[in-house]
């Protein structure tokens, strides 16, 4: 499930510390929650899942392996980290 919310978090183009900052944690606790680190508490991983989408259920347990290598690949696509870009808009016309 970490590696699906960190796909999640850098498709929607959300920084690890923005994330990190909505849920109320660490930037170091988010890193060991999308590295799956069994030590991290289920409540806080599934905050992270909702944030980002993730579907907390799967409908067929079987299909897990498969869908794990589906997330590497896409993973392996992306940008190794997320950036925010705060530019001011300027809208006077």
């Amino acid at each position: 499930m970490g590696k699906q919310i960190q796909l999640a978090r850098k498709r929607r183009q959300i920084s690890a510390a923005e994330l990190a900052e909505r849920i109320g944690i660490a930037r170091s606790t988010l890193w060991r929650i999308e590295q799956g680190e069994p030590g991290v508490e289920i409540g806080l991983v599934f905050e992270a899942a909702v944030l980002t989408g993730v579907p907390l259920f799967v409908e067929a347990p079987g299909r897990l392996a498969a869908q794990i290598d589906r997330v590497d690949d896409k993973l392996a696509l992306l940008p190794a980290s997320v950036r925010n870009t705060s530019k001011d808009v300027k809208d006077d016309f």
